[in-house]
This record gives C-alpha cells, structure tokens and sequence, in this order.
C-alpha cells in the first residue's frame, strides 16, 4: 500500500475519485419539502375571510323566509356560519338552537343570539348580516329590457325599476301598469320623468308586478 500511494500517479487517481464523488452527491436532487402541505394549504379557505352583505340597512330591513344570513360570532369560528331563514321564518345555530328571524331586523336579530349564546359564552360578540335577499322582489314583463324577478334590495321607485330593466323600442310608456294584489296603479313615464305627476312614482313593495304594454 505505501508503494501504491507513494506514486505521483496513484495520488492523482485517488484525488480524482474523491472529487468525482463530491460533485456526484452536490447533484443529486434534493426532495421538495412537504408538497402535500403546501397543496393543503393553497386549498383550504381562510376561516375569517370577509363576507359581502346585501345592501341592506340592519336597522330597518325585515328578514324574511329564505334569506341568507352570515352568522358571526368574535373567535368562535365553530358557532359561525351561513345559514338560510327556512319557510317557517326560523333558523337552527350551534349552542342558540332554534331562533325566530322572519319579522326582524338584523340587528334585533343580533341582540336574540347573544341573548342566547349568553347562556353559555361570557359576553358573547355576535354580527349578522343579510348576505342575499331572497324574501322580496318584484317582478317585470311585456316590454321591457330585462323581465323576471327582480330583489328588492333597497327601497325601490318604479321610474328606478323601469330604468334599471330598460324599456322597448316599442313600449307603450303612457299605458304602464303596477299591479299589486287586486288592485292595479297606473304609471305614465314620460310625465314622470318630465316633472309632471310624481305623485305617481310611488316605491314598490314585496310582490308588486310591473306590466309595460
């Protein structure tokens, strides 16, 4: 062995296979770090990501059977959630149980789940909001733009109905038609919108069909 090692070339040969290994080991890819949780992750949702909410005003609104509500309960993602009113005006939450909400606002409806939430929470921050109205609408035919159904949002005029769907080339704009229940309320847009008459232009409520011939 110290013959071998004692050469100029042999040193060389050994030299060279210690570099060899090294740059081998230095290229060897590396395995990427948890790929499945950093898929998770992309994936799962943010818990307190924001909610958009109806433009509706909390103190006036009445919510009504099929509304959409966001339930927000302060660091208590668990008792948080989206929940629609059923037809019988109520809704079940986690701890609360069942709630009455048809006939209120959101913000009396606020005031009843942290009444409830109270009885097992120390003072409980609860928000709720009207995230889809789905309770009231009106509704537009004939001729007309955009005709169906149509929530209502905000209180509405039937001039801000008419000009929000459009009117047709054709539409008899004098001979326009509210037809609410039994009763039926004539509307002329051109004196409306002329300053004339607006009186006429009264606000439209839940259920109310506009009809322009």
């Amino acid at each position: 062995m110290k013959a071998f090692f004692g050469r100029p070339w042999a040193q060389i040969a050994v030299v060279a296979m210690v570099a060899t290994a090294f740059v081998a080991a230095a290229q060897t890819p590396q395995p990427a770090a948890q790929p499945q949780q950093q898929e998770r992750q992309e994936k799962e949702p943010a818990k307190d990501e924001p909610i958009t909410a109806a433009p509706v005003d909390p103190k006036t609104y009445k919510i009504g059977a099929q509304d959409q509500l966001s339930i927000r309960v302060w660091r208590e993602n668990d008792l948080s959630s989206i929940v629609v009113v059923r037809p019988d005006g109520k809704i079940t939450l986690p701890l609360a149980g069942e709630i009455e909400a048809a006939g209120l606002t959101p913000e009396q409806l606020t005031v009843k789940v942290t009444e409830a939430l109270s009885k097992f929470l120390n003072k409980p921050e609860v928000i709720i909001s009207v995230t889809s109205v789905q309770s009231k609408r009106y509704y537009l035919s004939g001729n007309v733009g955009r005709s169906g159904p149509v929530p209502l949002v905000t209180p509405t005029t039937i001039l801000q109905a008419l000009s929000a769907a459009g009117l047709g080339q054709w539409a008899k704009k004098g001979k326009i038609v509210i037809m609410r229940g039994t009763e039926r309320i004539k509307f002329n847009y051109d004196e409306v919108i002329k300053g004339k008459k607006l009186e006429q232009n009264i606000y439209l409520q839940d259920g109310d069909h506009i009809y322009v011939p």
